[in-house]
């Protein structure tokens, strides 16, 4: 079975550290089994350097817009971006659905019924072109096309191809061009004297005959289009020659009449009786549970899979949904269900790294928890790669020491530890950068909120915390600029005051971080936000906003204290 992608993902609404963490840890997790597949194959020692991480069985990717400042970082190590990864629900592409080879329009029932058995399908679809759905046939299609009562003029009306014939009568072709089709005409069985024969056959008629060649002569001359000899009886050249002249295709079967007569209708293209509109069809990306909804309230046995311009890739039915593999992933900077990628509950986490609390998340085997009282994720993950004796590469190494100095601020947070000190220093040897001047242009590239709206500010950091049954949502922004700050203040006073509400939560609280003084300014809103707020930071609110000197981490210093205050009510 083919190996599936593991996805590495950091939280919703990414930050620095997020994005660079899950780019980090692919590549360690990438370097890791290649080096492990060729350790297995080739007899290497671990210890070996391989330079190489060839085999992408982990992808990074992020549940959200980047800000600013991961832009430039990204763009200064010149690293591509994530794939965006809206959520990771068990999707039509994650279940082992049949790849029904499709088929054209012009074969017979019979092929169809043979394709049928051969395959153990009950449905076939019909394909076009470059592969493009066109429709579909059923047994039951099959069943209808015996049970119902048609004409002789059936082969003419449904176009039936010369060659369907020569396939249905297992025949052999006499005379004609096997590509042509019946455009018209009736099917008659020549079993009457000459006369009759005359009187009876017209122009493009079906002709069965046997060895008689009078028969056969007047059929030709009467117009048929298509002479059908049974019993494998041998064709005069004067009959053959009369066919070319009258431009009539004959065909010789080892059939008897009454079994070439009663097998005709299996000549007929399928065509005539697939079902081609109102189809009911699923795309890869279409989530499992939306399928078995759909699936429920329909008698239909299979489905065709298409993508969004009509391409069809295989088939699927319920049996084939039972049968689903949870998406897996690997989650890094976060551990609340709130903030994690939509559809987490549907998906099998492998792996969590991360340095926050200790939050809401289920799992549904046990997992690799690596959880550390650190400034960064990026830290945790430099003593991994120290760990598994891997040098990161200067573009991973830079990418390790942007997280850092974003997350701890350039080490004024106080979430900032002395190993986070340590591993910026080691990472910024290793990516060949400066640190105080990386930092400063990178804080500047974050800071710049020119032309952002009020909704894309508040949510570029947001996080939602749950205290038992209330919700509180976070964001935070930093800047060098305090005018910047002071200006970007009235305008989310106005913006938050009208629309806080959709962010559907109970409280908001909205924190704006002057990098080089240290400090911060909160808006609060929702009910019992005020009072929240005064009593976690014995502060006096100016209506909605308090000013917060030295505070700067969402995670050390407001968070904690919001949460511990909040649980104190609930006592």
């Amino acid at each position: 079975m083919e190996q599936r992608t593991i996805h590495i993902i950091g939280h919703k609404n990414p930050d620095t550290d997020s994005i660079c963490s899950a780019i980090a840890y692919t590549y360690l997790k990438n370097y890791e089994y290649n080096r492990h597949l060729d350790s297995k194959q080739h007899g290497r020692g671990l210890e070996e350097d391989l330079s190489d991480t060839r085999t992408k069985l982990y992808e990074a990717n992020c549940a959200g817009k980047l800000n600013n400042e991961t832009k430039y970082v990204l763009d200064y190590f010149q690293v591509d971006s994530p794939t965006y990864l809206e959520d990771v629900n068990v999707q039509i592409r994650d279940i082992d659905y049949r790849e029904t080879k499709g088929v054209s329009d012009s074969i017979s029932l019979h092929a169809a019924w043979k394709l049928m058995q051969e395959h153990d399908v009950v449905t076939l679809p019909i394909v076009q072109g470059d592969n493009l759905l066109e429709g579909l046939i059923t047994v039951n299609d099959i069943a209808k096309s015996y049970m119902d009562v048609y004409d002789n003029t059936i082969l003419g009306i449904a176009r039936t191809p010369i060659s369907n014939i020569l396939e249905v009568l297992n025949g052999t072709l006499v005379n004609g061009n096997p590509h042509a089709r019946l455009t018209s005409g009736k099917i008659m069985i020549a079993a009457a004297n000459v006369d009759i024969v005359e009187a009876c056959v017209e122009k493009d008629d079906v002709v069965i005959v046997v060895d008689r060649e009078d028969t056969q002569r007047e059929a030709i001359l009467a117009g048929a289009s298509c002479l059908i000899v049974c019993l494998n009886a041998k064709v005069s050249p004067e009959i053959k020659a009369l066919a070319e002249e009258y431009q009539c295709v004959v065909i010789t079967t080892y059939q008897d009449t009454y079994s070439t007569a009663r097998i005709m209708n299996q000549c007929i293209p399928i065509r005539y009786f697939m079902r081609h509109s109102n189809l009911i069809t699923f795309e890869l990306d279409d989530t499992v549970d939306s399928a078995k909804e759909i699936m429920s309230k329909l008698r239909h046995r299979d489905f065709p899979i298409v993508d969004d311009t009509g391409h069809y890739y295989g088939m699927v039915s319920r049996r084939n949904l039972l049968a689903m593999q949870r998406k897996q992933v690997i989650l890094v900077d976060h551990n609340e269900k709130s903030q994690a990628v939509n559809g987490i509950e549907n998906a099998e986490i492998l792996e969590i790294i991360d340095h926050h609390r200790i939050g809401s998340l289920e799992t549904i085997n046990p997992v690799y928890f690596r959880n550390q009282p650190v400034g960064c994720t990026g830290t945790i993950l430099y003593q991994m790669y120290q760990e598994q004796h891997v040098t990161p590469p200067q573009d991973i190494a830079g990418l390790m020491c942007a997280a850092i100095l974003s997350d701890t601020l350039m080490f004024r947070s106080p979430t900032c530890t002395p190993m986070d000190e340590s591993a910026a220093m080691a990472l910024a040897k290793l990516a060949g950068i400066d640190i105080e001047t990386f930092a400063m242009d990178m804080f500047a590239a974050g800071s710049n909120l020119t032309g952002k709206t009020p909704s894309e500010i508040l949510y570029q950091d947001f996080k939602v915390f749950h205290v038992e049954d209330t919700e509180i949502g976070v964001g935070q922004i930093s800047s060098m600029n305090q005018q910047e700050l002071d200006d970007l203040q009235e305008k989310m006073q106005i913006y938050l005051s009208q629309n806080y509400t959709k962010a559907k939560c109970d409280m908001i609280f909205f924190v704006m971080t002057n990098i080089l003084d240290e400090s911060s300014t909160m808006l609060c809103y929702g009910d019992d936000s005020v009072r929240l707020a005064e009593e976690a930071f014995v502060v006096e609110m100016n209506e909605n906003t308090c000013c917060l000197p030295g505070v700067v981490s969402r995670k050390k210093q407001i968070v904690p204290v919001l949460v511990s205050t909040l649980q104190g009510w609930n006592i």
